[in-house]
């Protein structure tokens, strides 16, 4: 049986090649800002102990395309209505989730013992980014527990908070010198659909779905390595299940109610004011239902249950094996020379 595990940068390429195409909203007369733009790319981190570590980054072209779901979707909730159309600008995003191999080295690098706790959180730039010196970031507090629940370093990264997701892209930011972030709702439900617009990211079929995730019906009730499914034609692994990924947005119900007045609607990268942020793709649990392009879901009280502190960290979900994120960078965008 072929494994379908990232084999080669070649590979996501091409996969990249194949939907140019059909990816974003341009008419032909319009000039092709992606020209310039390398399609796909490996970024390198140097790390403080001499060692580096690379992931693979692939660039999704920007369009408008419609968010939410029909009225008619099977399986579709009242907050992913009305569907409304979206401009998304040029972007890339990790080709897999965060694995627990990069996340340890941030960790590391970074862990305090100051206390910190709940605590509503900080407005975020434009690009998501704090640019204070690395050697003076704040960095999580010690986990409860063990961090990798048990799974090897090609697993994603699991139980942290939105806030440590956030902190994540923070120290990226400074180790590569490139701006990293969570990706907004939009893109990242523009980068699931892939220019499409069915019900799954591998099309209408939910029979489809075996090759594509791993959700209730085959994980065997755990989370599996980054990769080992077929990607999207975008060449993107894991968008449906495995684990939920953080994005950038504070949740609300009416969001899409509130988006379809708006003319434009616009996508932003700075959160709304809330502390109560939204989670996609479903995870390894989760029915077919969950894996639709357009399901939401958001962060909620139990998921702190696991953490026997009072008040709770703000940095960490403890045993929570079902959220992890991926992140995004605005295409062209940079920060000062990488910290080495």
């Amino acid at each position: 049986m072929c494994n379908y595990r990232l084999i080669s940068h070649c590979k996501v390429v091409c996969a990249v090649l194949l939907t140019i195409s059909v990816v974003g909203c341009r008419s032909s007369d319009e000039p092709d800002e992606d020209a310039d733009l390398p399609t796909a790319y490996t970024e390198t981190v140097a790390l403080k102990n001499g060692r580096s570590i690379q992931f693979e980054m692939v660039l999704v072209p920007g369009g408008t395309f419609t968010m939410g779901s029909p009225q008619d979707e099977p399986g579709a909730k009242a907050d992913e209505k009305p569907s409304h159309e979206v401009p998304v600008a040029d972007f890339y995003l990790s080709v897999t989730e965060t694995t627990l191999q990069l996340f340890l080295e941030y960790y590391q690098e970074t862990v305090t013992t100051k206390e910190d706790y709940t605590s509503p959180p900080q407005p975020s730039t434009a690009a998501g980014q704090n640019h204070d010196d690395l050697d003076a970031m704040t960095g999580p507090t010690p986990v409860h527990g063990d961090l990798t629940m048990g799974y090897t370093k090609e697993h994603p990264a699991m139980g942290m908070t939105w806030h440590n997701a956030m902190n994540f892209c923070k120290w990226l930011s400074k180790k590569t010198g490139a701006a990293y972030r969570l990706p907004t709702e939009a893109e990242w439900e523009y980068a699931c659909r892939a220019g499409a617009a069915d019900i799954f990211a591998c099309g209408n079929d939910p029979n489809r779905l075996a090759d594509f995730a791993w959700y209730q019906a085959n994980s065997d009730g755990e989370v599996h390595e980054v990769g080992r499914k077929k990607p999207n034609a975008l060449g993107l692994y894991d968008m449906p299940g495995n684990v939920r990924e953080w994005v950038n947005d504070i949740y609300s119900p009416a969001a899409y109610g509130n988006a379809a007045h708006q003319s434009p609607t616009v996508d932003s990268q700075v959160p709304a004011g809330g502390h109560v942020h939204v989670a996609r793709g479903g995870d390894y649990s989760s029915p077919i239902e969950d894996l639709r392009c357009a399901a939401r879901s958001f962060e909620q009280k139990w998921w702190r249950s696991g953490d026997p502190q009072i008040p709770k960290s703000r940095w960490w979900l403890p045993e929570m094996d079902f959220i992890g994120f991926r992140v995004a960078k605005s295409a062209g965008t940079t920060t000062e020379k990488p910290h080495r």
